[in-house]
């Protein structure tokens, strides 16, 4: 689960750079398919998985080609921005900041 701090830069996956490498905070369900949730979750879409923004279709930017896993797909933009997403880079510092903080003995 994202700290606060990290909520603070949490961003939908159809806003991010290309080459950006994510984690999943959450998937919400969408107000245009409600089935796009589950069907999100079972291709891996999942909270504190890692996920990569490979490429976006040119003219429009939609669809998007989405790396999660060992898998790449095409996901609609309306799909991505079911997709909440932390930048992974940030996910790690805090991890290794926490580590350090517990092994120093604070």
């Amino acid at each position: 689960m994202p700290t606060p701090s990290q909520r603070q830069n949490e961003t939908s996956l159809d806003q991010a750079s290309i080459g950006e490498k994510l984690l999943v905070t959450r998937v919400r369900p969408s107000p245009i398919a409600s089935e796009w949730d589950r069907w999100l979750g079972e291709i891996g879409f999942f909270p504190g998985e890692r996920v990569e923004l490979m490429a976006k279709a040119i003219p429009g930017g939609d669809p998007l080609v989405i790396r999660v896993g060992q898998s790449t797909f095409a996901l609609r933009c309306a799909e991505a921005a079911c997709i909440d997403v932390i930048p992974h880079e940030t996910t790690a510092a805090t991890q290794t900041q926490t580590l350090a903080m517990e092994g120093s003995g604070a």
